[in-house]
């Protein structure tokens, strides 16, 4: 096809002829702004989207048939989700410590100083409570800790470390991500996606700390390998549950605070938590309710605040948790193993006096049962809280975290980046390379339910409302403008939304050029975005096993698809932003009939970008699409639109030059087109 009769049929329809009749302004401001769903219904929707998505537990008859299937979900859920493409080299890595200096506790114990690698190049710094005095073998205890900048220096954790040893426990305090020694931005934990784009698990890290934790302790001379105990608040909780659920090793753990099943977060968004209590794909295999059971017949007790003023409110965090456990450990007879603890003074977010001896009573009854000197209060300690700089331990300079790791891993990303080089090999490469992408983004062929719900005339050209129901999940605002004499149609998308000032001049360029224009508000955009760090219900979607970004760009390819029905011709995209430009892209990959071409304005050049601009997942959330850098990258996916044109306007020089080949791809597909624009 010659070149100005493709370019001709695209920029035609983008751009019209400079005398047709321009729309109103001030009448499209206002039909753009219409509420069509409300401020709430995307994040009910969402909730419910994910909830009907989490698997039952199932009803189980005997012990052996309940350990055989938690030791089949254990196994899933480090091999599909923990140590997934690199992780799982990192997992057979040699676990590194280096022991420093020893300095003086208080009476009965010393604190030495050591750190180790999680995996390689990741130091983690630690401090060993080590009672004085040690015959025969003593309990070890993984002393973890949540979102507190104090991190291993909080007073409420030297308080339980220096108790722990002062019964003769050895108490290892680790340092958390992005707390404390590790406070750096590299360490953030809206990072670790990063590591996810790359096919990577993100939690991983998070894994091998703990493991790399629990290797330490089970080194030393006294540990006793049957008394193995986990304890942590919050952040520290869900580590807790986490490493003891899937790490057999730990005999005893106490969660405070830490966590609720998925089911619950769904409709509690104080619960929903960071990246890694949310890492992908964990409910497709075990919900937090299945891993809580899975601490049969081990003693585990669950501590939570009767008024906590932060996460996991006991009222309704923790019921399901015991509802689910209880019957396992029935099965094991050991009902009494299961313990559940409401603290209620200050009941607030804490791991304080009434909760540490609630832990202390615990590893009296499992640790030294029958020690007929064991004494639950806690020992007064407070004049031996050391400050920061006393517990500082050194770290190489160079200590490798999310982002350094993902830069590193995008270096050979993706992994098949050559085209094919003829038009026959391009042409049997297409089929695959789309289910390739359909099964990165998980992207489902969603059918269109259209209600209209008003409508109103202005000058050039009349707006519908459209609520749309895509499938049988989601509902979608959508504004249909139609000149007269419309002459194609185009499908409009904003990272900010319809009603943004660019939408609106866009929609006004459209109509001046006699387009029909359709502007949407896809998952998580305009309408439909979901307020107040909305980013973590994209996590929970991606959690249970789906992809915001497939969501998105299936809910645009399913209104494509609706405006050919209606109007008998596929339809244009005009995408404004880098992340409406993604999913549009991605989109006009997967559709192949329906989508005619797509016009991405502000595109990134390279999914690397997301990466090297060290953006996290709150900015972003559907461009961390597990393993999608690992598949595809800009140019593949505007490879795989092709023959139909991709237009990128106003390229970055990054751009230009991660996209150049694509003007000889469309020539080898018989094609003179110029994908990189220039034109405002």
């Amino acid at each position: 096809m010659p070149q100005r009769t493709l370019v001709g049929l695209l920029l035609a329809s983008l751009l019209g002829p400079a005398t047709a009749l321009a729309a109103d302004r001030p009448f499209l401001e206002t039909a753009l702004q219409r509420e069509i769903i409300g401020p709430k219904l995307s994040a009910v929707e969402a909730g419910d989207y994910a909830a009907s998505r989490i698997p039952p537990i199932g009803e189980f008859k005997t012990s052996a048939e309940w350990q055989r299937h938690a030791d089949l979900t254990r196994q899933a859920v480090l091999t599909n989700v923990v140590f997934r493409g690199e992780a799982a080299a990192w997992r057979d890595a040699e676990t590194k410590v280096e022991w420093l200096e020893t300095i003086a506790g208080g009476p009965g114990y010393r604190i030495k100083k050591l750190r180790y690698e999680a995996l390689p190049g990741m130091w983690i710094p630690a401090l060993l409570y080590e009672p004085e005095t040690l015959s025969g073998k003593a309990p070890v205890m993984l002393n973890v800790n949540g979102h507190d900048g104090k991190g291993k220096a909080a007073d409420y954790k030297q308080l339980r470390c220096i108790n722990q040893a002062k019964r003769g426990i050895l108490a290892l305090n680790v340092e958390w991500f992005g707390m404390g020694q590790l406070a750096a931005a590299d360490f953030s934990h809206a990072r670790m996606n990063q590591l996810d784009l790359c096919g990577t698990s993100g939690i991983a890290p998070f894994y091998l700390a703990m493991k790399r934790g629990i290797d330490v302790l089970l080194s030393l001379e006294h540990a006793d390998p049957s008394r193995v105990g986990v304890a942590g608040l919050s952040g520290g909780g869900w580590q807790t549950i986490f490493i003891s659920s899937l790490d057999t090793r730990v005999t005893l753990c106490n969660p405070v605070a830490g966590y609720s099943p998925f089911s619950t977060r769904a409709r509690e968004r104080s619960d929903l938590g960071d990246s890694e209590q949310t890492p992908c794909d964990l409910a497709v295999f075990a919900d937090y309710d299945r891993l809580t059971a899975m601490l049969a017949p081990r003693p585990a007790l669950l501590t939570f605040n009767a008024s906590d003023n932060c996460c996991f409110k006991a009222d309704h965090a923790l019921p399901p948790l015991l509802d689910a456990a209880r019957p396992v450990y029935r099965l094991f007879a050991r009902e009494d193993f299961l313990r559940s603890h409401v603290n209620t003074d200050p009941g607030d977010h804490n791991f304080g006096l009434d909760n540490r001896q609630a832990l202390y009573r615990m590893l009296g009854d499992h640790f030294f049962a029958g020690a007929a000197r064991f004494d639950a209060a806690e020992i007064a300690s407070d004049a031996e809280i050391k400050t920061k700089e006393e517990l500082h331990v050194e770290l190489p300079e160079q200590n490798a975290g999310f982002h350094t790791l993902a830069g590193r891993l995008i270096q050979t990303l993706p992994r098949s980046a050559a085209l094919p080089e003829d038009k026959a090999a391009a042409e049997a490469w297409r089929e695959p390379a789309r289910k390739r992408l359909n099964d990165v983004v998980r992207a489902a062929s969603y059918h269109v339910q259209a209600l209209s719900t008003g409508g109103e005339e202005g000058e050039g050209a009349k707006a519908t409302f459209w609520r749309l129901r895509v499938g049988d999940a989601w509902s979608v605002p959508a504004v249909e403008f139609s000149p007269a004499d419309a002459k194609a149609t185009v499908l409009l998308v904003a990272d900010e939304g319809r009603a943004s000032p660019a939408a609106v001049a866009e929609v006004e360029r459209q109509l001046a050029a006699r387009n029909r224009v359709v502007a949407v508000d896809p998952f998580y955009f305009g309408e439909s975005k979901i307020e107040s760090h909305g980013y973590l219900f994209a996590l929970l979607v991606a959690a249970v096993g789906e992809r915001p970004l497939g969501i998105q760009a299936g809910q645009l390819a399913a209104v494509a698809r609706w405006q050919q029905a209606a109007h008998d011709q596929p339809a244009t995209i005009v995408a404004l932003g880098p992340r409406s430009s993604l999913f549009s892209l991605v989109a006009a990959a997967l559709e192949p009939k329906a989508v005619a071409g797509v016009e991405l304005n502000g595109s990134l050049g390279s999914l690397k970008e997301i990466i090297e601009r060290d953006a996290t997942v709150d900015q972003m959330p559907e461009a961390f699409c597990f393993g999608l850098l690992e598949q595809f990258d800009v140019k593949q996916l505007a490879a795989l639109a092709a023959p139909r044109p991709v237009v990128f306007r106003q390229p970055t020089d990054r751009a230009k030059k991660e996209l150049a080949g694509l003007k000889a791809w469309y020539a080898m597909l018989g094609v003179e087109f110029e994908p990189l624009s220039s034109d405002n």
